[in-house]
């Protein structure tokens, strides 16, 4: 969760993500409001997501401004501890204001996914020292 937490890491790991700048934190001192700005082949926008925090086992979103083209989105990492390694369960729901093709659709889905769990997995993976 760490790792997931760490904002300003996210365009060193995250393909597409070019920017997070924290807006606001809660009582436990984590990001409550995050700017992003990204680009993910046919998807080139800023906005902000509200996250909320179940200590180390659950963060879900919600767009809380939308951005030029991201119109909604929501989702959340669900981390559980299994056979001594970390589960990671991922869901995203993300709705666009300009229609796209289904072809392009797909590829923007699938970076979007490869984003959070390959890139996620290789960060935690350089931050433990290969291991």
């Amino acid at each position: 969760m760490g790792v997931i937490a760490d904002f300003a890491a996210y365009p060193r790991w995250a393909s597409g993500v070019r920017g997070a700048l924290v807006l606001g934190a809660g009582p436990d001192g984590r990001a409550d409001r995050v700017r992003f700005t990204i680009d993910a082949g046919p998807v080139r926008d800023s906005y902000v997501l509200a996250y909320a925090w179940d200590d180390d086992a659950e963060v879900r979103w919600e767009l809380a401004e939308r951005g030029a083209m991201v119109a909604e989105m929501s989702g959340c990492y669900l981390l559980a501890e299994e056979d001594g390694a970390t589960r990671v369960t991922y869901e995203l729901r993300v709705g666009l204001s300009v229609p796209l093709p289904g072809m392009l659709k797909r590829r923007a889905e699938k970076t979007i996914t490869d984003t959070a769990l390959r890139g996620l997995g290789a960060r935690v993976r350089a931050l433990a020292g290969g291991r």
